[in-house]
């Protein structure tokens, strides 16, 4: 490990978790190359300073990871198939879409398709008279069957009505507004940390008050006008999201 990695006691998440984190990204760094045997665990205690019961809770998940092997009596070694990790994008792309294009298999648990008259703060945010009918779709979004978020999507019914007939299982609701000729080009988002309540944590199976990720979106059209809106709650250790900066000059 380099010289800087170090766990924080007080930093939010777990240390074991901290401790995945360094690890692997000593691996996307290519510090830690394929084949490569770690320093041994007494030296990666002192280096991370913890303890090992929580080393090798974090190792042992690196493993199930497939990022790393172990070989009894010898250590543990970076996996010759360890790839570094692809981040999610910072382009407006459906969940079915990233999925594919990381090489994961995308499906969904439907926990809600129904349709309701809007509320009037739900008719605010996507410029509709209280009381239209709402189409409200809720996915638990899984990759390779493990639970990555929670995502609650509504649009007014009549954009697309034959939706609620669908089943999104499988299916990608990008693909299915597509052929209905509906196309966002743009999503307002906000992104903020919180704890998972009850409900969530049942879905996304983790512990109550465990860290998320919180993303509200508005999708528009090509005229800015709103399509529908989203929330989806993401497992905080199992999303990232790459964005950029641009300074402009005054």
């Amino acid at each position: 490990m380099s010289d800087s990695s170090a766990v924080l006691p007080g930093y939010p998440d777990p240390l074991w978790i901290q401790a995945v984190t360094l690890v692997r990204g000593e691996i996307e760094r290519g510090i830690l190359k394929p084949g490569m045997r770690l320093a041994p665990e007494r030296e990666l205690c002192q280096q991370l300073g913890i303890s090992r019961v929580t080393l090798r809770r974090a190792l042992g998940h690196l493993v199930e990871e497939g990022v790393l092997s172990a070989s009894r009596g010898r250590g543990w070694y970076v996996s010759q198939t360890a790839q570094p990790r692809k981040e999610w994008p910072n382009t407006l792309e459906s969940f079915t879409e990233t999925a594919a294009r990381m090489g994961l298999r995308a499906r969904s648990e439907v926990v809600q398709n129904r349709v309701d008259p809007a509320t009037i703060d739900q008719a605010e945010q996507l410029a509709i008279a209280p009381g239209t009918q709402l189409y409200t779709l809720e996915r638990v979004r899984l990759l390779n069957d493990m639970p990555i978020g929670l995502d609650l999507t509504r649009m007014a019914f009549a954009l697309a009505p034959e939706l609620p007939s669908l089943d999104f299982g499988e299916r990608s609701l990008y693909a299915a507004l597509a052929e209905a000729g509906i196309e966002p080009v743009r999503a307002d988002s906000t992104i903020e940390a919180t704890k998972a309540d009850d409900r969530t944590a049942r879905h996304l199976e983790i512990d109550p008050g465990e860290p998320i990720l919180a993303m509200h979106q508005v999708a528009l059209n090509a005229n800015g006008e709103p399509l529908f809106t989203s929330t989806i709650r993401y497992v905080g250790e199992r999303y990232r999201l790459r964005t950029s900066f641009s300074r402009v000059s005054n």
